[in-house]
């Protein structure tokens, strides 16, 4: 297949871009292999139109950002697999190599619903929901989004998850040549198309619940208010996010360590550097 798709590219790109392409995919493919043979890999599954996007991107595109999401269940390692993989990128000390976007940021703010109610198990009894693409601003987070791949700065919102509230002078983001973008529904259809590579997290459901009890407790939701919440993050995982895994270009292992994390993606960074 991939020699299929090396065949049918070579009438868009000249023969040096080919060259090029040719050892991107080769190196990427020999990482992949090496990942493979670990008792805990970090790719659990890839499509040929994932290498294949890679080396083009980097070809052809030297001048244009590469947007990566990343989803998956809650508490799944979504931003653990983003933090480590910005080590890979932080070792050129220059500014615009990566920016994240983390689609937290972009929850809307419900403080009002929540002091009316006066506590996180009367505002989930009235069947309110943290866990749908309802309560978080996916229009909003697209146009950020955008304008960074269009080169423009933004300022992410900031969102407190103990109070609810929401505020507009968040985080300074600038363009970069990698934006990562990590959440539940970055891989909803209202963002999706946007993507340039699509990447799912996946945890098996019993070291997720561990994992989200834990930080439930830390934004301040514990006893029957966690066990109301996690209900319902199962249910809605469900209908939103578990569908979103077959259109994934990548499946990452949400149970592989951060070192190893770093170490692959530090493969991946500097030998496609080194072809350059």
């Amino acid at each position: 297949m991939m020699d299929d798709l090396l065949t049918g590219y070579n009438f868009y790109s000249s023969g040096r871009d080919m060259e090029l392409i040719t050892k991107i995919v080769d190196t990427l493919k020999d990482i992949l292999e090496y990942d493979k043979k670990q008792a805990k890999p970090l790719f659990l599954r890839t499509t040929d139109n994932f290498i294949m996007n890679i080396a083009r991107k980097v070809v052809e595109e030297k001048k244009k950002t590469f947007l990566i999401g990343i989803t998956g269940e809650s508490a799944s390692g979504k931003t653990v697999f983003v933090d480590n993989t910005t080590h890979a990128c932080v070792k050129d000390s220059h500014d615009g190599i990566y920016t994240v976007v983390r689609q937290d940021d972009y929850y809307k703010d419900t403080s009002k619903e929540l002091k009316e109610a006066g506590s996180y198990e009367e505002l989930f009894k009235t069947g309110f929901s943290f866990d749908t693409p309802d309560v978080i601003d996916l229009q909003l987070m697209r146009e950020h989004l955008i304008a960074l791949k269009e080169g423009k700065e933004i300022t992410s919102p900031r969102y407190n998850f103990v109070t609810c509230e929401s505020t507009p002078d968040g985080d300074v983001k600038k363009p970069a040549k990698i934006i990562l973008t990590e959440g539940l529904y970055v891989l909803n259809e209202q963002v999706r198309d946007i993507m340039d590579v699509k990447v799912y997290v996946f945890t098996p459901l019993e070291v997720l619940k561990d994992r989200w009890y834990k930080r439930a407790a830390s934004r301040g939701k514990t006893g029957e208010a966690a066990d109301m919440q996690f209900k319902d993050v199962n249910k809605t995982a469900q209908q939103y996010i578990r569908p979103t895994y077959p259109i994934a270009d990548v499946i990452i292992n949400g149970l592989v360590s951060q070192e190893y994390i770093v170490e692959i993606t530090d493969k991946i960074f500097d030998s496609i550097k080194a072809l350059f």
